[in-house]
Formats: structure tokens, sequence, C-alpha cells
């Protein structure tokens, strides 16, 4: 009696250890890795400025600066000590405003060979910024950003050696070639920079 008991429990323990063996075996649990943060990349800066000088006896003054990043340039003008009302302002041709009256700047920047008219409504010229309006204080500002034009580079699109032209009338955007906005107040060469250090980008 005794013998049986024991060959019962042995073969209910062989039970127990077939039926443990086979159970599924559940995976390791891996430990979670921290997750990259995204690379940054570096993004090559130029930057080229004109500082706008006097013409035609006007008292005025101001500056120009162009910053390219990532493809897309931005233009920041200021002008101060003008008369009060529109402007015209355009990109001439030629880096030379040595000529009192500007005329050594050349005709409007025009690489593609278009008419004159309005920026962003073809045809218009490259050089074709468009109007500023300055205050009773004689002060004014405009700020664009684009990707038709490059700084530094050499390219037909490069602004870098041309002329930035302030003219005493508004551009009416029709009148060939130049928008009929009268006589050269103000002129600044665009001259190019030293490269500014890559700014790190998402």
């Amino acid at each position: 009696m005794i013998r049986r008991s024991r060959m019962a429990f042995v073969i209910a323990v062989a039970a127990v250890i077939a039926a443990a063996g086979c159970q599924p075996q559940q995976p390791e649990q891996q430990a979670e890795q921290p997750t990259a943060p995204p690379e940054r990349l570096p993004v090559q800066t130029r930057v080229a400025v004109a500082p706008i000088g006097p013409a035609s006896g006007s008292a005025l003054s101001g500056l120009t600066v162009f910053t390219e990043s990532d493809g897309t340039v931005t233009l920041e003008l200021t002008l101060e000590n003008a008369s009060p009302g529109t402007h015209g302002v355009h990109i001439h041709e030629i880096g030379d405003c040595s000529a009192t009256d500007a005329s050594s700047a050349g005709g409007h920047w025009n690489p593609t060979g278009e008419e004159h008219g309005k920026w962003g409504e073809p045809p218009f010229h490259l050089g074709d910024i468009g109007n500023v309006e300055v205050g009773e204080d004689g002060t004014g500002s405009l700020t664009m950003s684009t990707d038709l034009w490059s700084v530094g580079d050499g390219s037909d699109r490069d602004v870098v050696g041309k002329s930035v032209v302030v003219h005493s009338g508004a551009d009416d955007f029709t009148t060939q070639p130049a928008g009929d906005s009268g006589e050269r107040i103000g002129c600044g060469v665009i001259q190019l920079q030293e490269e500014m250090a890559p700014a790190l980008v998402d």
C-alpha cells in the first residue's frame, strides 16, 4: 500500500514538472534605451551690408542689411533724415555710388531680363524692392524675405557688389524701366561681411 502511494506521488510530481516545462517562456524584459535627441544641423549664415549715404543734395542716411540663412535672404532697411512720404527703393546693377546724383549705380539690377514691376507680381526686376514709408520724423524702415536672392555666392542672383538706391518719390510699379520714382537721393554699395559661425537648427 505504501509502495503504491509513493508511486502515485512520484507520478504526480513528474506530471507537474512536465506541465511546467510545456509553459511558454516569458521573454526577458529589455531595458528601455533613452531616445537620442534629433540631430541639429549647422546652417551657414552670410551677411552683407549697404550703408546708405546722401545723393542729389539730400541729407539722407541709413543702412541696409542682407542676411542669408538656410536659402532665404532677409533684407532690413532703415532710413533717417529723409523727407516724409513714400520713397521708391531698388537694387541697382553697379556697386558704385561715387556720382553726386548716384547715376554711377547704373540701372535696376535685372539679371532675369524682366520688365519693371511690383515685387511678387510678375514681371518684376530682382532689384524691384518697392516703396518705403517715411514718417514726419524722417525715419522709415522696410523688411522683406525672399529665396530669389543670394548673398556672396557669386551667382547671377547674388546681391553683393550691387547698390541700394533710394529715390525722391514713390515707385508706381508701371512706368518703364524704373517706375518713375524720381531722382536718386540715397545710395549704398552692398558689401559682404565676414561669414558668421554656423547657426544650429533643429
